[in-house]
């Protein structure tokens, strides 16, 4: 549920645990994401797992007017209002079009401090959710501040390449910690280095609320099949997290 913001707060946004981003970059566009997007709907429904899409512009209207359990979020967004601004991402425009939220702060599109924190109450005034980027746990701490709706945590050495380390995994509960002792609501999602259902499932297992991918599915031979293997991965791993918590009680 996302709701209009008319003070500038961040958006009302509700979203259920685990979750996962499917980030198409510029990888998969037009009829072949939105088979794949109808995809990602049924796995929503068969394992209980929320899904965000991150498309190109143009695919957002279709995208959301064509699935109805993803959530879809864009790539960017400017903190500009209406008027003057070629070449500028409008939040109105994003929500005209059907877009639930907006991704911000992606390392191949990082704003400064001051930018992100308008664009980010912006988002709120027209009822985006945000999912922000951040590289490190000071980071963020930082990020948390503005209190987004999702923070990113992403290694941006692992990014497109690499496996998570024992060092990366480790590091999922101290960063968690540090976000909710800001601002307990934020959902975090720990990603990077996800190239399998089995790097999903230690991710969950660790601690995120949620994880996702790009090159480890828009690569792949069969990105349907490695898809529903991750969304798998995430349903196993979080339902295996939540028996682990019941014995403890």
């Amino acid at each position: 549920m996302i709701e209009n913001s008319s003070s500038g707060t961040p958006a009302a946004f509700s979203l259920s645990v685990p979750f996962f981003e499917v980030g198409p970059k510029a990888f998969l566009y037009g009829r072949e994401l939105l088979r794949l997007a109808k995809h990602a709907d049924r796995l929503c429904d068969r394992y209980q797992v929320q899904i965000i899409f991150t498309p190109q512009y143009v695919d957002i209207p279709i995208l959301a007017q064509e699935t109805g359990r993803i959530l879809v979020f864009a790539q960017h967004m400017d903190a500009i209002e209406v008027g003057r601004g070629v070449g500028s991402v409008l939040p109105e425009a994003l929500k005209e079009a059907g877009a639930d939220g907006v991704l911000l702060n992606h390392y191949e599109k990082r704003l400064p401090l001051d930018e992100l924190e308008k664009a980010i109450l912006r988002a709120g005034e027209v009822g985006l959710a945000t999912m922000v980027c951040a590289d490190t746990l000071d980071d963020s701490r930082t990020i948390a501040r503005l209190h987004p709706n999702i923070i990113i945590a992403e290694p941006p050495e692992l990014i497109g390449a690499g496996k998570r380390n024992l060092e990366a995994q480790q590091a999922i509960r101290k960063i968690n910690t540090a976000i909710w002792d800001i601002d307990p609501n934020i959902r975090v999602l720990h990603g990077a280095g996800i190239s399998c259902g089995q790097d999903v499932y230690d991710v969950i297992s660790a601690g995120a609320q949620g994880t996702g991918s790009t090159s480890g599915i828009f690569l792949s031979q069969d990105p349907f099949r490695i898809l529903e293997e991750m969304i798998q991965a995430v349903r196993e791993a979080w339902d295996q997290n939540q028996k682990h918590m019941e014995k403890q009680v």
